[in-house]
């Protein structure tokens, strides 16, 4: 099992979300501790992140398989989450 690790910028993005969005996201980052590469995850190019979808919101993290470590460096919602990655 991995452990989840998160950016302070990240927890700070998450704390503005809404109640029932930041509900979900807090979740599905939880999940990534069982399975940092589940199904519908996709491999941003440029560097070896990962993001995946939790409605409208992005998670954008990296895995380090030798430290069974998921860091999670940007939440966000679709329309900007990929800005300035």
């Amino acid at each position: 099992m991995y452990s989840i690790e998160l950016k302070a910028s990240a927890v700070r993005e998450i704390e503005q979300l809404p109640l029932k969005a930041r509900q979900q996201v807090v979740e599905r980052i939880g999940r990534l501790a069982d399975e940092p590469r589940p199904r519908g995850c996709e491999k941003l190019a440029g560097g070896d992140r990962y993001r995946v979808r939790q409605g409208d919101y992005r998670i954008v993290y990296s895995v380090e398989d030798a430290r069974l470590i998921v860091w999670v460096v940007k939440v966000g919602h679709r329309r900007d989450v990929y800005r300035g990655l």
